[in-house]
């Protein structure tokens, strides 16, 4: 672990760290990194942030609030490719925004809570 920081040590020594001791200090604030903010969630939040950060991404969704649809419907109505319209719900579905369910050779694709993505995206505009 590293030592903790010149400016970190002046902090404390000022009074206004949440400790007298530093090294007891640092302690605190790294229990409470791994409580509220640990890389596992972190990484899930930016992969679920990364799929909404994309107009392709928004319109996808936006037409699975309306029904469930297969690939060719929404590379129809999107005037997309089939290759760039996979690799939009894959990003989608892999950041747990989507659901799919295979259908002989069909795959659909659907909100799997249709409610909760429609309030995210309203919560926008």
């Amino acid at each position: 672990m590293s030592e903790p920081s010149d400016s970190l040590r002046r902090l404390v020594s000022t009074g206004k760290g949440a400790c007298c001791n530093v090294e007891d200090y640092v302690d605190q604030l790294r229990e409470v990194a791994e409580k509220v903010a640990d890389p596992k969630t972190a990484r899930l939040r930016g992969r679920f942030f990364k799929a909404l950060g994309d107009d392709s991404r928004q319109r996808i969704l936006g037409l699975l609030t309306v029904r469930e649809m297969c690939v060719c419907e929404l590379m129809s109505a999107l005037d997309m490719t089939q290759p760039t319209t996979s690799h939009h719900l894959k990003i989608l579905e892999d950041a747990g925004l989507i659901a799919s369910r295979k259908d002989g050779k069909w795959v659909f694709y659907s909100l799997p809570e249709p409610g909760r993505v429609k309030t995210l995206l309203e919560l926008v505009g």
